[in-house]
Formats: C-alpha cells, structure tokens, sequence
C-alpha cells in the first residue's frame, strides 16, 4: 500500500520510520505546509504543499498534523477517494468529529484513529476479560496520567496547549491515549464533574487536573492528567472490583490479585513508549502495528481495530471533562 504523509513534525517522523519496517507499506509522498521534511525520509520520495500536487500513484494518507487540523485532512483526503490513518484525537469538538466520519461515509474510504495503546497485548486480556464479565462488578477505576513537559516544549511550535489547534493541554493530547482505553473498557459516562488550572506554563490549556466520572451502571472514575508533574511517571490505571483489583502501568499488568484467577499478563519486561517524560518515541511498534492492521482492513474491507466511530468517545469524554470544569 503506497502512503502520503502529512505534516513534518516529529510525530511525522515516528511514521517515516513505522512504515520503514513494515513491509507491505510505502512511503511515496510528504505534504507539508511549511515545506520541511520529517526527519528519516529517504530520497526520492515526493513532496507538495497538498494532496492534490502530488504526482505519484498512492493509496492512503497518514494525517500528522496538528490536532485541530485532523478533520480538514481526512475530508480531503476522503474526496480523493484515499483511505486515511490519523494521528489521534479524530478531533477537537463535535462538529468537527461528525464532519470526518461524514465524509469517509460518503466517499466509501476507510479511517483509522492511531490510539495504538489499545494493541498492547495485556490492554486486550483486559478488555477481553472485561467483556467477558470475569472481573467482577467494577465499581472503581483510577487513571493517573501524570507527564512532564517544560516550557521549551511548548514554545516549540505555537499550537501547542492552545485551544483552537491542539484542542487544550494534557486532557486532549497526552493523556487522550490513556482516555481513548477508559473508553474502551468502559464506555462514556453519564455524568462529569472536573477542575482544571494552569499552573507552571505560559499556556492556553491545562496543565494539571482532576475529573470524577459516574457511570450508569454506578461505577464512579478517576481520571489526572498533568504535564507538571517532574520527572513525569508513567500512566497507571487501577481497577477495582467486587472480585478484587488489577494495576496496568504503560500498558503492563504489574498488580493482579482477582479472586483466583492467575495474572494472564503476557508482557512481563515489555519495554513500551511511555511519554512521561518526553514526546519522543524510539519504538514504534505501536504505530507498526496501527498500520498492518490499517492495511489488512483495506484489503478485506473490514473496519480497523480503532476506527473512527470507535475513536471518537475518547474526544466526547475529554470535552465532558473541559465542559464541566469547575476550577
């Protein structure tokens, strides 16, 4: 499958170097409104200031552009009839949400939303062992997404922690990976209660906050997201039922003690991107992975394993978050 990217950030570059290794994938062009490259792309492959200028047949787009900007790709990539990966979140509000899966819909292309974390082997025991109801009632779950950004990050590029292009501060964009699993395991709640502040950045967005979360079926939710909190610790999510508790830490089950079933963990030493401290990834196994199975759908014209619909109740909780602020 033949791939454009668009963007030139380092998040570009993650992607220059997850279709690197995954054979059935090329990279044949870059567009770039600034007319950099993404770090790592090999010669001779095309660039242009939009889709339309570029020359070289291709399949599919890769959408590594700044969050606010995601629905704009996706429409005009989905009139040109390409199937598109985007970076997460799908978007930064409703209307732009809907408009996304509107066009997809109508032009028949497939999307995929690059919450990658919920390929990580033991994420999937979880949520198999959740559907499966072998937990118990949950009635508690703790996520904890406390990073590390100093000031220098932000300054680097302008959009980053407003609000108009990245959507806000930590809630939309660090922490919406560990969200989009919250999601996952337990759907969108039917209340929201929140505080958010800003505290040690010269930013639109948060920097630090707490929100609590009630559930229809009555379990209540935790969720911090910070990028103050030095040196930045990797994301925890602790669940708690009726049958006892399990702890996942990046994504790796360390904590397990549920009635007398055996800790099904798979990734004892799995060495995954945590982002705690810093927003560079040197494994990009996860996005490898977003991309085979992006690949896969295409060819047996399947949904991928985060689609857009899919993707989108992590946005809907991280604007329930921001809506019922009450710092």
């Amino acid at each position: 499958m033949k791939f454009v990217i668009a963007g030139s950030g380092s998040i570009a570059g993650t992607y220059v170097k997850a279709l690197a290794n995954v054979p059935e994938a090329e990279l044949v062009g870059i567009v770039s409104r600034s007319g950099r490259i993404p770090a790592g792309t090999p010669e001779g492959v095309e660039t242009a200031a939009s889709f339309e200028q570029i020359k070289a047949p291709f399949d599919a787009v890769i959408l590594a552009t700044p969050n606010g900007l995601h629905h704009l790709g996706i429409v005009a990539a989905a009139r040109l009839g390409k199937h598109i990966i985007s970076e997460k979140p799908l978007g930064i509000s409703i209307p732009a949400m809907d408009t996304a899966l509107r066009a997809c819909a109508e032009n028949n292309v497939k999307l995929a939303v690059a919450y990658q974390r919920r390929l990580a082997p033991d994420n999937m025991i979880v949520k198999e062992l959740l559907e499966q109801g072998k937990l118990g009632k949950i009635f508690a779950c703790e996520l904890e997404v406390k990073f590390y950004r100093d000031q220098a990050y932000y300054d680097s590029a302008a959009y980053r922690g407003n609000k108009a292009l990245d959507g806000g501060g930590p809630f939309i964009q660090q922490a919406s990976h560990n969200i989009d699993l919250y999601a996952w395991f337990f759907g969108r709640p039917e209340k929201t209660v929140s505080m958010l502040g800003t505290f040690l950045h010269k930013i639109e967005g948060e920097d630090y906050g707490v929100a609590i979360l009630k559930h229809s079926n009555g379990m209540i939710g935790t969720i911090t997201a910070s990028t103050d909190c030095y040196p930045g610790f990797p994301a925890r999510m602790m669940i708690h039922s009726d049958l006892g508790y399990l702890t996942l830490v990046n994504d790796v089950i360390t904590e397990w003690q549920i009635g007398d079933l055996p800790n099904p963990s798979v990734s004892a030493g799995l060495k995954l991107h945590s982002g705690a401290g810093n927003a560079a990834v040197s494994n990009t196994s996860g996005h490898e992975g977003i991309i085979r199975d992006f690949i896969e759908a295409v060819k047996l014209d399947r949904d991928p394993a985060v689609s857009g619909e899919a993707a989108r109740t992590a946005t809907e909780i991280i604007i329930d978050i921001y809506s019922a602020n009450q710092y």
